[in-house]
């Protein structure tokens, strides 16, 4: 991946300007009674861990609790999406409801990552670092939860409208989370991995759309990544899905460029050419019957 600031001034459809770094608040501090991750202790990402995230009912059990949370909390930060709100503030409503719940923050202290949420504004694809900037009137933005509570990580992500949204940018909302739901829906014991990346492919060639290649679905659970490495676009890899086994799938859309460009913070990654980009995130268990979804709030 090439590492370059994006230096755009304008963004092709000329009615924004693309993203700009704001500035960073301090760490926000986690209590000493709640349980960290291993990671937080080194500035080093962990990367991903080798075997698959497969439970008992017990461990079950804590998987089902620590998505229902990280569900609550991306739900409650949808809310507050709004023009005038800056990303550090939804930062820190985010932090507060996770430590308050008795959980950690995952993303914080990640390979050094500074904040408790990933927030991707506009052509942002993702891991954007919540800051000073003020959410526009139109924008669109992806809001990244990952909590770790009773040991366990539960993560999910979503798209938000801010204010009046284009019918452009609301069509490849729309569409990237129809990919997400169609490629859980053929989730189930003995359906090979592959399939998830052509589902999400062949439904965004359908509209145009391109898939993201670089950035991955995951195993999840006791550990932040796991196996398997969840491709979303068309593959030839192996791998069949299990029985208990919990992992990601979290298809990023484009409108136009799917070549990602990362700024020199080492973590926000934007589309090459200044594009909209959409992303859809739930944790699932593969159940007998098909799968479940952890991260989704009860009705």
């Amino acid at each position: 991946m090439v590492i370059i600031r994006n230096n755009l001034d304008e963004v092709p459809d000329g009615k924004r300007k693309s993203l700009r770094p704001g500035k960073l608040s301090p760490r926000r501090p986690v209590p000493n009674h709640i349980k960290r991750p291993p990671y937080v202790k080194t500035r080093m990402a962990p990367g991903i861990a080798s075997g698959p995230e497969v439970h008992d009912l017990k461990g079950i059990e804590h998987m089902r609790a620590s998505g229902r949370l990280a569900a609550q909390v991306l739900n409650y930060a949808g809310t507050l999406v709004k023009p005038g709100i800056t990303t550090d503030e939804i930062d820190e409503v985010v932090h507060q409801m996770i430590i308050d719940n008795g959980a950690y923050p995952s993303p914080l202290g990640y390979g050094g990552f500074p904040k408790s949420v990933c927030t991707s504004v506009n052509e942002c694809i993702c891991h954007g670092i919540p800051d000073s900037r003020p959410l526009q009137d139109g924008d669109i933005i992806n809001i990244d939860v990952t909590v770790y509570l009773n040991g366990y990580h539960g993560d999910t992500s979503a798209t938000f409208f801010c204010g009046d949204v284009s019918e452009e940018a609301r069509n490849l909302v729309k569409v990237t989370k129809e990919s997400l739901d169609k490629a859980i829906s053929i989730c189930a014991p003995g359906v090979e991995f592959k399939k998830i990346g052509k589902t999400i492919h062949d439904h965004a060639d359908k509209f145009g759309y391109g898939v993201v290649r670089q950035f991955v679905g995951h195993g999840v659970g006791r550990v932040f990544h796991a196996d398997p490495v969840v491709l979303h676009f068309r593959n030839n890899d192996g791998g069949r899905m299990v029985l208990n086994q919990t992992f990601t799938i979290e298809p990023m859309l484009t409108i136009g460029s799917i070549n990602p460009v990362m700024w020199d913070d080492d973590w926000t990654v934007v589309t090459e050419d200044g594009s909209l980009s959409a992303q859809f995130e739930h944790t699932i268990l593969i159940t007998e019957d098909g799968a479940e979804i952890l991260t989704q709030c009860e009705a």
